[in-house]
């Protein structure tokens, strides 16, 4: 409730300012203490720029591994072997070490879920990093 002067009789209304005064003090402090911090010099290494082109290799052809309905697994459209997939794939994944080929895992609608894990089980022991599955 804001108090009147003798002679008037409505309220008073001003403004208390000194909330606002504190504030300010207080955003004022703050300033002058971070002020220095911020103005010193960070150093940051940036890189810099290069005329000369940087030669990078062609990535391999991706390898694509084809699950039928009767849980026969094709390499490239090469029947393979279960027991040949793990030595194949690690030899791919070493062979690219840089870049690895992209293998796209595709399976037939019959096609059952144990072969299908045995397969991942084998690029996961491989180190290939890059699979698609398909339907």
């Amino acid at each position: 409730m804001a108090f009147g002067t003798a002679g008037s009789s409505g309220p008073l209304a001003d403004i208390n300012v000194t909330p606002l005064v504190d504030v300010m003090l207080v955003l004022l402090i703050i300033f002058i203490v971070t002020a220095p911090i911020v103005a010193r010099p960070i150093t940051v290494a940036l890189p810099q720029r290069s005329d000369s082109m940087v030669e990078r290799p062609q990535p391999p052809p991706p390898i694509e591994l084809r699950l039928d309905e009767a849980n026969q697994l094709s390499w490239n459209g090469t029947p393979v072997a279960m027991a040949e997939l793990a030595p194949r794939l690690r030899e791919q994944a070493s062979g690219h070490a840089g870049n690895p080929p992209v293998l796209r895992i595709a399976t037939a609608d019959g096609a059952e879920y144990e072969s299908l894990a045995r397969v991942l089980a084998a690029v996961e022991a491989s180190g290939l990093q890059h699979v698609s599955l398909r339907h």
